[in-house]
């Protein structure tokens, strides 16, 4: 493994760093490319994408029970607020065992459909760039760094590459049924 604590670079996460359930969101990150530039790159691309939706899909929703298009952009912003909670306590090094948490719940509780679309856009931005300074802080000891979440252990780095590849796996699905 390459590590250049500059750029927070590695060249593949082991699958030991974290639960299985979080391969399919680890592997649409460019595994070549830093932390801090996968997080920039998949927030330009949440950007450039959720700015040209139209008025009129707002509040769409692609079947009845899924999340409107707002609901969704607040899931990824609750998701992250969540898990980089996480990232902080492991990588502070707390062995604090964390709870889950249950999207639906957090979902059905949000009131995304009642906000105005631009300010979740540009909450997610603020909150990205929140994201990003955390990293930077990181040492190349707290990035190696596992704590135990909903049962299941996670390495920092492994979570620096999840939040990019949960809002890659939410804009694929955009792509593909909201618009």
């Amino acid at each position: 493994m390459l590590f250049s604590y500059k750029h927070i670079y590695y060249h593949m996460i082991p699958k030991e760093e974290y639960h299985e359930y979080f391969e399919k969101y680890i592997q649409l990150v460019n595994s070549d490319t830093s932390i801090l530039d996968n997080l920039e790159n998949s927030q330009k691309s949440f950007d450039t994408l959720l700015q040209s939706v139209p008025q009129e899909k707002h509040n769409y929703a692609y079947a009845d029970g899924k999340w409107t298009l707002k609901e969704l952009i607040q899931h990824i912003i609750d998701t992250e607020r969540v898990f980089t909670y996480r990232a902080l306590c492991f990588g502070r090094n707390d062995t604090t065992s964390l709870p889950g948490f249950d999207q639906d719940v957090f979902v059905a509780n949000d009131n995304a459909n009642e906000r105005d679309y631009r300010h979740l856009i540009e909450e997610m931005q603020v909150l990205r760039q929140s994201t990003i300074h955390l990293f930077k802080s990181f040492s190349e000891d707290a990035l190696l760094r596992v704590g135990i979440a909903s049962e299941n252990k996670i390495s920092v780095r492994a979570l620096g590459y999840l939040f990019s590849g949960h809002q890659i796996h939410h804009l694929n699905i955009v792509k593909e049924r909201y618009l």
